[in-house]
């Protein structure tokens, strides 16, 4: 008894009554989930039939319906949705964030992006939704896959888990529009694509990266963005295919095609085509994520361009729709977020375009996230803030949204039912589209993975290939002017070069590195879109704001430019604001994602570039200020007009 003392003695004088309270309370949690843990069923046990294997889910000893791969899908679902709780059925309607430890082990410790255990969501939440963030090495994500599978298969009926996740293969500095690649394949951005045009490419891209989500265990792609970056200052720009909608909507449906399939099967990835109805036109370019940036503004009466590409998408048979946050001011829809918005969702989505599939909330519309009892995020609740959580709940099912992304708080819709605001036969119409496609993915039949086959092929050689070769094809020629009698681009012959945001091992393949300007015979210099850093947890993740270069480092870059040749290669997240640059410069590059290799293989004559700009580029900012945020190509006397793109003269 004295021990048990002198450690809580020791725990309060090193982290003090708080971190006493974390302890006790993570002691808590583990005999929760230990206690969790020890009321769950044995594994499916196999059943043999006329040559043939299936898993008994329901551990019943005989072969159901929804166990047998044979029966169409409908009848599955039927049968397995006889059988479900309302728990259970409440618990399919959400989808968060789920932690993976470094060694593939499942996550039952609390962390920032896993506030909740493993076994708790999957066995007492009834939930077998979720989507990843940090991922372990690839063989490790794998095994968990394989690990989070077991445990679900050890439920009452073994509902098995569909994981999902943000973009995967781009290099974005812009964590608000993709996760990083890691392992994956590497591949220019969205926009890159749409600056390449080229819809087999862009197919290419979407089958390479549905063989390697497949072999991740990834099922569904919480993307392609069918957003128009109308507005140059949004934040998620280079999520989008550009500012066209006809553009954007060859990409789309090519990308969806590439994930997909004809029809969603047991090889297909499903896609969550987002943000309907066009998340593009913020008003002032500022995220609908934040208060700020709740309205979606109309000044051009232009709401039915920004559908355009998700009718794209509905001809490509995309599986599932995420509705964005912003309210839309100044229509004849209600002033509320898309996600609890009924005109939208069941009037425009489900009813004049007819969509059948899932519609799935962004994150985090009733709750947000405390750390400590501290608000990180608030809910997304725009135009709803008043009602209670569970009221928000009925709102968004009651306008047409299938499942809360961002939410573990089933036992909301479970209450709603109980008090008869919720009928459970509107509760069955969403569970049949969600058990639906986990038919259809053959989710059912094996969810299981080979962590051999696994690192096998993602980030396979010739997937890293046709990877580069994309990112040189998405290349912008901007400018290349006459120097010493001869075009500035390709740089020929090795010369004495100064670099600035390229490794100089890799330039040192090209040229001979020099460490002053003055010492060289040019200048490259890799630069990104300028943005304002803001404070705050999540508002630091997105790039927005201004999108000029400024006072010090503007100058910088020009007296550099004042002494010596110089190229650039600008990575365009979002369209820069860039006169002076241009002006300057001996040439200019645009890329959307490229590796320094890749950059310098197009500087040196490697690769010819021959994209087209996929959204102009302002000559200003008051010119960007003064453009209305649902035009495209909307701003006065442009420095490079959407399509622009020069080529090598021979």
């Amino acid at each position: 008894m004295n021990n048990v003392w002198l450690i809580i003695l020791w725990i309060v004088g090193i982290f003090g009554v708080g971190g006493l309270f974390f302890f006790a309370n993570n002691l808590m949690k583990a005999k929760r989930i230990k206690a969790l843990k020890e009321t769950l069923g044995l594994e499916a046990p196999i059943l043999q039939m006329e040559g043939l294997t299936f898993r008994d889910l329901n551990k019943n000893g005989k072969l159901d319906p929804y166990e047998d791969s044979r029966v169409p899908i409908n009848e599955r679902v039927e049968n397995l949705l006889g059988q479900m709780t309302l728990e259970e059925k409440a618990g399919l309607m959400f989808q968060t964030i789920m932690g993976i430890n470094k060694d593939g082990t499942l996550a039952d410790k609390i962390s920032l992006f896993n506030q909740i255990a493993t076994t708790e969501m999957v066995v007492k939440r009834k939930m077998s939704h979720f989507n990843v963030m940090q991922l372990p090495p690839i063989k490790k994500m794998a095994e968990w896959v394989n690990r989070v599978q077991k445990l679900a298969e050890r439920t009452r009926l073994g509902i098995p888990i569909s994981v999902a996740t943000d973009p995967r293969h781009a290099f974005t500095t812009n964590p608000g529009g993709s996760m990083f690649a890691g392992e994956f394949s590497l591949w220019p951005e969205q926009p890159g694509f749409a600056a390449i045009g080229d819809s087999e490419v862009m197919k290419e891209f979407g089958d390479i990266a549905r063989q390697e989500y497949l072999a991740a265990g990834i099922r569904v792609a919480l993307h392609p963005m069918a957003d128009l970056a109308t507005e140059p200052r949004w934040g998620r720009s280079n999520g989008t295919f550009g500012e066209n909608a006809e553009l954007s909507s060859k990409m789309i449906k090519a990308y969806i095609l590439g994930f997909q399939g004809e029809k969603i099967g047991p090889e297909s990835v499903s896609c969550m085509t987002k943000h309907f109805p066009g998340g593009g036109p913020q008003e002032d370019g500022e995220d609908a994520h934040f208060k700020y940036g709740k309205n979606q503004v109309y000044p051009g009466d232009n709401f039915d361009y920004h559908l355009i590409p998700f009718e794209a998408a509905f001809e490509a048979g995309t599986s599932q729709i995420m509705p964005y946050y912003g309210r839309p001011v100044g229509t004849s829809h209600e002033e509320i977020g898309f996600g609890f918005n009924k005109d939208v969702i069941t009037g425009l989505l489900r009813e004049k375009y007819g969509f059948e599939g899932i519609v799935c909330s962004d994150w985090m519309l009733l709750t947000g996230m405390k750390v400590a009892g501290k608000t990180m995020i608030v809910a997304k609740d725009w135009g709803v803030e008043h009602l209670s959580i569970s009221e928000k709940a009925k709102k968004v099912i009651e306008a047409g949204v299938d499942q809360f992304g961002g939410e573990a708080c089933p036992e909301v819709i479970v209450e709603l039912v109980e008090a008869g605001m919720i009928t459970e036969e509107r509760i069955d119409e969403s569970v049949r589209r969600l058990l639906r496609e986990k038919f259809a993915l053959g989710l059912f039949d094996n969810p299981y993975l080979d962590p051999e086959m696994t690192e096998n092929i993602v980030g396979k050689p010739v997937f890293r290939e046709a990877g580069k070769l994309a990112q040189k094809k998405s290349y912008v020629l901007l400018k290349n002017d006459v120097h010493n009698g001869s075009l500035t681009l390709p740089v020929s012959g090795k010369p004495k070069i100064y670099i600035e945001g390229i490794s100089e091992e890799t330039a040192g393949q090209y040229g001979e590195v020099v460490q002053k300007s003055d010492e060289a015979d040019i200048a490259i210099l890799r630069l990104s879109t300028p943005y304002e850093k803001r404070r705050g947890l999540l508002e630091s993740f997105f790039h927005a704001g201004d999108l000029d270069f400024k006072g010090k480092e503007k100058k910088r870059i020009l007296n550099i430019m004042e002494t010596i040749p110089t190229i650039v290669d600008i990575y365009l997240e979002r369209p820069a604001v860039i006169p002076e640059i241009a002006e300057k410069a001996a040439a200019v590059l645009a890329n959307f994602g490229a590796e320094d290799d890749v950059a310098l293989d197009v500087i040196f004559g490697e690769h010819v570039p021959n994209g087209k700009l996929p959204f102009e580029l302002p000559s200003s900012m008051a010119a960007v200020r003064a453009q209305r945020e649902d035009m495209p190509s909307d701003s006065e006397a442009p420095l490079y007009e959407f399509g622009f793109g020069l080529t090598y003269e021979k």
